[in-house]
């Protein structure tokens, strides 16, 4: 079902691992890492939209939820994608440094969650340059699940996919419940 290049890579991806880089993609994959940015993007939202402040963070808030519910329970239980850390015949070379997740992985939460947020907040902001730094940041996010074993490529890419079109799509009707208020 899916294509023997997404296993390929993940393999080429996941065996070039360096014992260095082990501790930062796993701090850069840990959920609180980023807490203090949340915090500094709230702060930006808050500053420039003030009196619709409130709406404006529920929008970024139903981004993540739906991006996590649509890639969590949904996808994940429809598909039931063994994480490659479950598929017996990767156990004689598959590198593990955080261990192994839950039990399926299409699509990457991780990555659904952290692209929703950039492309929530630039399309709220229209920031360019915080907007493309979000997107570094979320590609980073991203990769360092294939690097930790969690995720095949393409469980990045269709979880970016779910939360950008996800947040572009919350945002088109945030747009008109805005402009009927």
């Amino acid at each position: 079902m899916f294509p023997s290049w997404d296993t390929h890579l993940f393999q080429l991806i996941n065996e070039a691992h360096q014992p260095w880089l082990d501790g930062p993609m796993e701090i850069i994959s840990g959920k609180l890492t980023w807490i203090p940015l949340y915090g500094l993007l709230i702060y930006v939202v808050y500053k420039q939209y003030k009196s619709a402040f409130w709406k404006a963070l529920l929008f970024l808030v139903s981004t993540v939820i739906f991006a996590d519910q649509f890639s969590s329970s949904l996808l994940k239980p429809l598909f039931k994608r063994l994480r490659p850390c479950h598929v017996e015949s990767f156990q004689s070379w598959i590198h593990l440094p955080a261990g192994c997740g839950g039990q399926f992985g299409f699509c990457s939460s991780h990555a659904a969650n952290s692209f929703a947020i950039a492309v929530g907040f630039y399309l709220l902001t229209k920031n360019k340059l915080a907007g493309t730094a979000l997107i570094l940041w979320a590609s980073i996010i991203s990769y360092s699940r294939i690097y930790l074993g969690a995720h095949y490529p393409l469980d990045v890419i269709v979880g970016a996919l779910v939360g950008g079109i996800g947040a572009w799509g919350l945002f088109k009707a945030y747009e008109r419940l805005i402009k009927k208020s």
